[in-house]
């Protein structure tokens, strides 16, 4: 995702620790458009959301909400495989690098259930559509 950031080379010697605030570092993230980034994503995701509870009002409109689900989740997903911060890194222990995933790692994993459910929700908003249509039609 770095192509949405002004400067991604930079990015990680500006992070912050969790609930650790450096207002240099803030900063640093308005101006490289992290936050805007954040925020356009986040409208995004309230959209798609809502097409999909569009279910009964308009079956087609949830369809497609759905299948951009799925296909956003395709694309989180890929991180796993993207993004060496996944996995456990080397440290000191036995354990670590491919299967065991570090906090980032398991955040990702869980658009596994987004996934199954995009797909359902998509199945069962074409099945009204579908119902509906041929119901016109007669």
């Amino acid at each position: 995702m770095s192509f949405f950031y002004h400067h991604p080379d930079e990015y990680k010697t500006h992070q912050n620790k969790e609930g650790e605030l450096i207002a240099q570092n803030h900063e640093w993230h308005t101006a490289n458009n992290t936050y805007g980034f954040s925020a356009g994503l986040g409208v995004l995701l309230v959209s798609m959301a809502i097409l999909v509870a569009l279910y009964k009002v308009a079956p087609f409109a949830s369809m497609i909400g759905s299948l951009l689900i799925f296909i956003m989740t395709l694309g989180t997903l890929s991180f796993l495989v993207t993004t060496p911060e996944s996995w456990v890194p080397h440290l000191t222990d036995t354990d670590w690098g491919f299967p065991f995933l570090s906090g980032r790692g398991r955040l990702v994993i869980k658009d596994i259930v987004i996934l199954g459910g995009a797909i359902i929700t998509a199945s069962e908003s074409a099945k009204l559509y579908l119902q509906r249509h041929k119901a016109i039609r007669k």
